[in-house]
């Protein structure tokens, strides 16, 4: 979990996500550096669009928020928009990536 979330702060800091600022960032943070970690996740960064993965993943959490508040006999339906669920998609095939 520290790898992204150097590469996020790299993102943040408009620095370049690459294989050694990552292991900077978390070498920095006191953890110790798994460089197959940190190769992993810059390839699978590559084709990730990191500032439309952030504003995807907002949408992807409150789709699940309201459902999740409802009284289980009480859930609503509602049906998102066809656009919702497409990008929600592409969102987490990116992120997916990361982790699979």
């Amino acid at each position: 979990m520290e790898y992204v979330y150097a590469a996020l702060l790299l993102h943040k800091l408009q620095k370049e996500v690459n294989e050694a600022n990552i292991s900077s960032v978390v070498k920095a943070s006191g953890a110790e550096v798994n460089d197959a970690q940190v190769k992993a996740l810059v390839a699978a960064l590559a084709d990730v669009n990191i500032e439309e993965a952030i504003k995807a993943a907002p949408v992807a959490v409150a789709a699940a928020a309201p459902a999740a508040a409802a009284p289980a006999g009480e859930a609503k339906k509602e049906e998102a928009p066809a656009d919702a669920g497409k990008s929600e998609e592409a969102a987490m095939e990116g992120l997916s990536s990361l982790f699979g």
